[in-house]
């Protein structure tokens, strides 16, 4: 889109504000590294109970996919919020 642009300075542009986009996650995540890491310190305690019940919600979804109760409730969802069905 860039390439395509008629002038340099446009396509340039058009090429940092990508970039931007591109690098501003990774420089947010940087910051957010150290309290992240004091948080799971003292989240540690909690882990195993976390992995359990994620365990659990996952033997529950593999059920759910093999019984056909996933288009049962992606129908319902459908009927519950028929706006949905018009994204994508």
């Amino acid at each position: 889109m860039a390439a395509a642009e008629q002038t340099v300075s446009k396509g340039a542009s058009l090429l940092a504000v990508y970039s931007l986009g591109l690098g501003i996650p990774f420089i947010i995540a940087a910051f957010a590294i150290e309290p992240f890491a004091a948080f799971l310190a003292h989240f540690r305690k909690y882990l195993r109970r976390v992995e359990q019940a994620m365990g659990a919600l996952l033997v529950l979804t593999g059920i759910a996919f093999l019984t056909g109760s996933i288009n049962q409730m992606s129908i319902w969802i459908l009927e519950l919020f028929p706006v949905l069905g018009r994204i994508g």
